[in-house]
């Protein structure tokens, strides 16, 4: 089969690798019918993430159908058309049974191992371990396109962002970034009840999408303005946001998230942070905070899957390009250059 396989930082290739197998009882194969890129795997191709060996075939989301099941499933069959999890899970652990799959001991303490720790989803088969757990079956009337938004991006910005930020009916949420996650906690946000969502960013063309979204209000942070001030002016006594979403992950967005909450709110950080963020606690300790982190469990992916069917939350607004598995290439620099090129979730498909 072809594969899009890691070669080293900067390196990777769309090429021959051998099909998978079912290894384990417990395993299926899964014949990929569409996936999208991460910008997880824009930070492994450029090496910053050092448990990616080369050899290693990316990706870790997408939709297809069930080709071969180990002995010990049970739920899946063969000619199932699934949702692929992106968080892999044993289901009988401590941390599976808590709920917090992400840090399932049985895979080695982390859920995430598609396209980290095992080959993953931008290929033309995959093999899914726990295939009973990982795998969502994909319903008549739900497009591949729209469950490959919930392997990761949708299941993230809610549970992470919305979830553990307790956003609740009438809450005024800001959203600190609103890139493809960013805007996953909009559009779960505002259908969660939120009085007002509030995108922040300082791309024009994601400020824009982020009203398609649900936003209610968008500020630009290259507009010059005192970007908390506006923010505490939007919110509903100005003492600042009930929840602030933190969708980016360098210190300054932290910084911001953290300024523009009230006493009592809640600061939900989803960002990824490659360095240090200051928390200043002489300033924050009397102020009630709650301030959470987390990866995403994608425990939530089946009650997603029914706010798909009722038409409460719409994925496919995320898609702006679409390539074909032989142009994974021009997906890939489609991707990495998305403020140029408008782009917020790619679709690579089965031509």
């Amino acid at each position: 089969m072809k594969a899009l396989v890691y070669h080293g930082p900067g390196q990777k290739a769309w090429e021959d690798v051998p099909d998978p197998t079912v290894i384990d009882p417990t395993d299926a194969v899964v014949r990929m019918e569409t996936t999208t890129i991460c910008g997880t795997d824009l930070h492994i191709l450029k090496g910053d993430v050092p448990a990616v060996i080369a050899g290693r075939v990316l990706g870790h989301e997408g939709v297809g159908v069930v080709t071969e099941v180990g002995p010990d499933c049970s739920k899946v069959k063969v000619g199932d058309r699934v949702i692929i999890s992106c968080v892999t899970k044993c289901g009988t652990c401590e941390y599976c049974r808590s709920g917090m799959t992400s840090h399932c001991q049985t895979v080695g303490g982390i859920g995430w191992i598609f396209g980290h720790l095992i080959d993953g989803t931008q290929a033309e088969y995959v093999r899914v371990p726990f295939a009973d757990n990982g795998l969502i079956p994909l319903p008549d009337g739900v497009s591949a396109e729209q469950g490959t938004m919930l392997s990761d991006i949708l299941p993230t910005g809610f549970e992470i962002g919305v979830l553990y930020g307790a956003v609740k009916k009438g809450d005024v949420v800001a959203v600190v970034g609103v890139g493809p996650v960013g805007l996953a906690a909009v559009m779960t946000a505002s259908a969660q009840g939120a009085s007002k969502v509030i995108a922040v960013d300082g791309n024009k063309f994601r400020l824009e999408q982020s009203r398609d979204f649900g936003a209610t209000d968008t500020i630009d942070v290259n507009a010059g303005d005192d970007v908390v001030a506006k923010l505490k002016e939007l919110s509903r006594d100005g003492l600042g946001v009930d929840v602030s979403i933190e969708a980016v992950g360098i210190p300054a967005t932290f910084t911001l998230a953290l300024d523009s909450v009230r006493p009592g709110g809640h600061v939900a950080n989803v960002g990824v942070h490659g360095e240090s963020v200051e928390f200043p606690i002489e300033r924050d300790w009397i102020n009630n905070l709650t301030i959470t982190t987390g990866l995403v469990n994608a425990t939530t992916a089946p009650e997603l899957l029914e706010r798909i069917q009722q038409g409460e939350i719409q994925p496919e607004k995320f898609i702006t390009h679409r390539f074909t598995f032989d142009e994974i290439d021009a997906a890939y620099e489609t991707f990495s250059n998305a403020a140029d090129e408008h782009a917020l979730k790619v679709i690579i498909s089965r031509a």
